[in-house]
């Protein structure tokens, strides 16, 4: 028999139970309401809708330690808004090319778009995640559509994803004609990103032909740093850097290594760009290459010389002459077998004027007076 203490116990975890079950309930009923609200139906398999509504960054797990996250959903709902609104836009637009109708459905399903419309229908405020991430992710919302995409496709089929794109989207919140007809520059978009992040773009010219009509064909590649990129061809120059224009965009947001390989590029362009290529030329050391050197005398030969300058004057007060001659033959006394002074040479007796018996003194000084009367 159950005793007064056990019935208590019972009673207290009946009721606790019972709690927890109508704030589960009136949880699920107020998500169930508000969904119906951003759809136009009610949800059946609620779950589906809360692992769309959940970010990675919220840490949920399940019992088993597993994480709880949006990324899978947002896989299959990105696929099915590509079929979903592909067959919307055929049908819409008949008779025109395919390129036409690629170009309009990107612009309906770009993260852009889906983001705008998440936050115009107000599902941004029903996503679980950390607060600092959300204000740092804008793909947040985008990403939190395509899981919504993804949850209503597994919960009630393909039919529910049309009518949810046609009635609730395109009908209501989405001029699909105005789409369809603006043009985008995705050139420009993607020369606006190089700038923002001072890197290196060029458009490389893979090919010029024609095709089997003779329609002239233009192939180009983007190659950013170094780095080649998406590629491909139009009927036009422009239309051809378009497309590949286009596609890098895409290709740079669902491609992080391209990114980090584009940046790890520029980051080895700008550290060769800082290093010196050259030595700077030393201004201070000038240039003596044009002097030819000369032959330096010998020690003995520099002391000869010296010392024969300062023998003293003979007794006609002229320094006196060097022997040319052997010591047993006299010297000739014939001045005119004299060698002749250098013309370079001063020579004092050039000063006619001047007395044979005058000192050394006298002499330098009448040849200065001499040489400044003639100036």
């Amino acid at each position: 028999m159950m005793n007064e203490e056990n019935y208590s116990l019972f009673t207290m975890n009946y009721k606790d139970l019972l709690a927890r079950v109508r704030l589960v309930f009136q949880d699920d009923k107020q998500l169930r309401r508000q969904l119906r609200d951003i759809m136009g139906f009610y949800p059946i398999q609620i779950e589906h809708y809360k692992t769309a509504l959940t970010h990675k960054s919220s840490g949920q797990r399940t019992d088993k330690g597993r994480p709880v996250n949006n990324e899978r959903l947002e896989f299959l709902g990105d696929a099915m808004l590509d079929a979903v609104v592909g067959h919307i836009v055929y049908d819409r637009f008949p008779g025109k090319h395919e390129g036409f109708l690629t170009n309009t459905r990107s612009k309906l399903v770009s993260r852009e778009s889906l983001g705008r419309l998440a936050e115009e229908m107000g599902l941004t405020r029903l996503i679980h995640s950390n607060a600092q991430v959300r204000s740092h992710n804008s793909y947040m919302a985008g990403n939190a559509f395509e899981a919504l995409v993804g949850a209503i496709y597994l919960d009630q089929g393909y039919g529910a994803v049309m009518q949810f794109m046609e009635r609730r989207i395109l009908a209501q919140m989405v001029n699909i004609d105005k789409v369809a007809y603006k043009e985008v520059n995705f050139k420009s978009k993607l020369i606006e990103w190089t700038q923002k992040n001072r890197v290196q773009m060029e458009y490389r010219m893979l090919k010029q032909a024609t095709d089997a009509k003779g329609s002239p064909v233009f192939g180009f590649q983007v190659v950013i740093e170094g780095v080649e990129g998406a590629s491909a061809q139009g009927y036009s120059k422009k239309e051809a850097q378009q497309e590949c224009s286009k596609e890098m965009l895409q290709r740079l947001r669902r491609e992080p290594q391209l990114i980090d390989a584009i940046f790890q590029a520029k980051s080895n362009r700008t550290k060769m760009e800082e290093e010196p290529t050259a030595v700077v030329p030393d201004l201070e050391k000038a240039d003596t290459s044009f002097i030819i050197g000369q032959p330096k005398p010998a020690h003995d030969e520099w002391l000869k010389e010296f010392s024969d300058n300062d023998k003293p004057a003979g007794t006609d007060g002229k320094p006196a002459k060097k022997a040319t001659q052997p010591a047993d033959k006299p010297a000739a006394t014939d001045e005119a077998t004299a060698p002749a002074a250098e013309a370079d040479e001063f020579d004092l007796s050039d000063i006619s004027h001047l007395k044979s018996d005058q000192s050394r003194e006298s002499i330098i000084a009448a040849a200065e007076a001499a040489a400044f009367s003639k100036g």
